[in-house]
């Protein structure tokens, strides 16, 4: 049985059985929050955990290293949509210790992915059509200058309110404790 197969019939048991009765709550984040995080799997319950969230307390946007990789993609998006359509009133983002993006570096991705079979010709041809393959593969070297790099996109968006607060912070994936990099930053217009 391949892992798919063994979700849905786990998943067909949980519907059956009711089991997703004591999650129900509404869309819109109870405590007025969204959450810029990593996807590392040992912030999965830890986070909810170390900052008492509940479900249906707050709007969780999660990618590699909560990094903000542009300032009109996906993630700023999501953080607009969570601000102007589900009353989110504050921005947390939130880095790791010990994350997989530290030190990630671009030769060491396209040589996992040549080994994996992917054809080297097709990723130089994105460079004549102006792609930046090695900036995309590239993570970071400090998770704190990351994280004051995605809350410094954040406060410099043309459709982020003022009224809205950002906070950066960074959580230990063992322990749990939050560090403050930055709080209470609103966007400042001239």
């Amino acid at each position: 049985m391949n892992k798919l197969d063994s979700i849905l019939s786990f998943n067909q048991s949980f519907v059956e059985n009711k089991h997703y009765e004591q999650y129900v709550v509404g869309k819109f984040p109870q405590k007025k929050i969204v959450i810029l995080t990593c996807m590392d799997t040992r912030l999965i319950e830890l986070l909810h955990s170390a900052m008492d969230l509940k479900n249906g307390d707050a709007k969780i946007i999660k990618n590699a290293g909560a990094v903000i990789s542009h300032p009109f993609g996906s993630i700023m998006r999501s953080i607009l949509v969570a601000i102007y359509e589900l009353g989110a009133e504050e921005v947390y983002v939130i880095g790791h210790y010990g994350c997989g993006m530290t030190g990630l570096s671009s030769p060491s991705v396209l040589e996992k992915a040549k080994d994996r079979g992917i054809n080297m010709d097709h990723i130089d041809s994105l460079k004549y059509a102006g792609i930046d393959i090695d900036s995309f593969l590239t993570g970071f070297e400090d998770v704190t200058d990351s994280v004051k790099h995605s809350t410094d996109l954040i406060l410099h968006h043309p459709l982020l309110p003022p009224d809205v607060s950002v906070h950066g912070l960074v959580i230990s994936p063992e322990t749990g404790k939050l560090d403050v990099v930055s709080r209470d930053m609103k966007r400042v217009v001239k």
